[in-house]
Parts: structure tokens; sequence; C-alpha cells
């Protein structure tokens, strides 16, 4: 008999270890200092991203220099629902992601007539013009930004409940609501992106990567995947977006839709650790956290020690460094590609 899996005991043993650390993830607040909880918020957060710009780039081959739009469209809906409209900043979350997913529209059908580097420029133009025009709107701020009001950041959803439970301050607890959301943010991305790449979806979307003509013709609908994908990177993207600036509760267009801080070192990370891996974010925001914690007292040999690791990957590892593991040890903990299995009777 004959089947078909993506299935090996790698990804099994993967599979367990990260049931358990979800399980660890949830329970760590009760006992975790807070420094703690705040890296790990920074990690989960840049971990989403990352892995949002791997599937539109590293498994579609869009790669998009503009993902700071929909982090910024994001937070100023989520800070447009609380000042404005007197929303909870938790539901309001939510907005982000509308907006995002309404930005991308317009910018996926400008975009997608571009290829290449021009797709890369056009991204980053339309990311300029939303900054620009985000920073004329003086009800949250303008150029200058704003903060959520004080009764808004005092009465958040859940805050009051976790401050019993482990026995927290307001502002830990608050820590602590935006660690569970980022964690679930976290999960959510990657079980959807590992479902969609392992779907007939996922098969069109590597079809139309590796050749867009050839996929074409046999039949895939290659505008109609990148649509789904662009759009439901963006609308997750927003929504990461919202719950960074829900965390830090102070916004300005500069901040919100910083190149460097959503774009540059999210392509740093998915570069590192490996383009069009599940596992190379992960890898590669964990060598990114270190650098930053290692360097952080040093302020420009930061930036240096990122240069010169991404100008030695790309020279040694082209594929990243879970690329390079996995060149000399076949692991995989994420496999998407289908097998032949033939069982004997």
């Amino acid at each position: 008999m004959h089947t078909v899996t993506t299935r090996t005991r790698a990804s099994t043993i993967a599979g367990i270890a990260a049931l358990a650390l979800i399980a660890v993830g949830l329970i760590l607040p009760a006992f975790a200092p807070r420094s703690l909880i705040q890296d790990l918020f920074f990690i989960l957060t840049m971990l989403t991203l990352a892995q949002l710009w791997n599937l539109i780039a590293g498994f579609g081959g869009m790669v998009s220099v503009g993902q700071q739009a929909f982090v910024g469209i994001g937070a100023y809906a989520m800070f447009a629902g609380v000042i404005l409209w007197g929303w909870d900043p938790v539901p309001a979350i939510l907005l982000g992601g509308l907006a995002a997913f309404l930005l991308a529209i317009p910018m996926a059908f400008f975009a997608f007539r571009l290829a290449g580097a021009y797709f890369a420029i056009g991204t980053w133009v339309i990311a300029e013009v939303t900054r620009l025009l985000i920073a004329q709107w003086k009800t949250l701020g303008g150029g200058t930004g704003t903060s959520l009001p004080r009764e808004a950041t005092s009465d958040i959803i859940g805050v009051e409940a976790i401050a019993t439970l482990f026995g927290l301050r307001d502002a830990a607890a608050r820590d602590v609501l935006a660690y569970w959301l980022a964690l679930a943010l976290a999960i959510a991305t990657m079980a959807a992106i590992y479902a969609l790449l392992r779907s007939r979806t996922g098969l069109a979307l590597a079809a139309v990567r590796d050749n867009d003509n050839a996929a074409q013709s046999v039949g895939v609908d290659a505008r109609r995947v990148k649509w789904i994908v662009f759009l439901a990177a963006a609308t997750m993207t927003g929504l990461v977006g919202a719950l960074i600036y829900m965390q830090t509760a102070r916004i300005s267009p500069d901040a919100a839709f910083s190149v460097t801080n959503w774009t540059a070192y999210v392509i740093f990370i998915a570069v590192i650790g490996g383009i069009g891996r599940l596992e190379g974010p992960i890898l590669g925001v964990l060598v990114f956290w270190g650098l930053q914690t290692a360097f952080a007292d040093y302020g420009s040999w930061y930036l240096l020690a990122l240069g010169l690791l991404a100008i030695a990957t790309m020279l040694f590892a082209p594929r990243g460094l879970w690329g390079l593991i996995h060149d000399r040890t076949g692991l995989s903990l994420f496999p998407v590609q289908r097998r032949l299995v033939i069982h004997s009777s």
C-alpha cells in the first residue's frame, strides 16, 4: 500500500516539544520576572512578523519592503478605536487587522503590476505615502503622535483578573496580557502558515514562486493565490502592529511606520534564519534578540554586528543558518514536502 505524507519522526518530536513549550509559555507568568515576559513579548511579535514576511517573500516570491505600512496602520486603527470611539484596547486590536486588510487591497492592486525590484520599491513607496497621510491626522497627534488615555490603559479587559491571579501590579499585569496575546498570535500564525503550505493552495503558491508563467500554464490561478496570501499576511501584520502599540501605549508616525524596525529587522531575521523555511525565522529571531541583548550598550556596534553577521551568512550559508543545518543533517521540524511511503503487506 502507498501513502503520501509530510510527517517525519523529527516533525512528530517537534510537535510534542511545541505543545510542551506552549504549556510552559502559558504558565510562565506565574514565576517568571517581568523583564523575561517583556523579552518574550518582543521575541514573539518579531517572530510573527518575520513568519508573515517569510510567507509572502520566501514562499510566495513577493519581496515586500513595505510591511511597516501594515504595522503602522494597524496600530493607528487601534488608537482610533480607543481614543475616538471609546473601545477597550483589546477588542480594538481587531480594528488593526481590518485596517491593514483594507490598505492591502489598493497596495496589492498597484504592486502586483510590478515585478522584482520594482515590486519591492513599489510597496515601500506606498508605505511612505501612508505614513505621510497618517501624519496629517491631527486628532491622533499629527506628526508628533499621541498616547493612549490613562483611563483606557488602567481598565483593559483582563488586567484586573491577571493582577489578582498572580498578585501583580497593573503595569505588570498588562505586560502579561500582552504576552499572552502575542503567544496566541504567534501560535495561530505558524499553525495557519503550516496548514496553508501543506494544502493545495500551498502547492500552487510554490509553483507561482518558482515560475509564474509555468504555473498558469498548468491551470494555477496565480493572481488569486497571490491575493489570498498577501491579504492574509497584511491582516495578521496589522494585528501584530496593533498589539505592539497597545503594549507601548505611545505612538508616532515615524515609529509606527519605521522601515528599520518593522521591515529591515524582520528581513534580517528571515534571511539569517533561512528564507522559505518555517524553522528559519525561529532561529533568526533568537539570534537577533541575542545580538540586541549583547550589544545593547554599544550603540552603533550593534548595527555593525548585525551587518557583519548578515554578510557572513550570505557568503557561507546563503540559505540561512537553518538551511546550513538542514543541508548537513537533513533535519526538518516542519516538513511541507510530500513523500511517498510504501507499506509492506
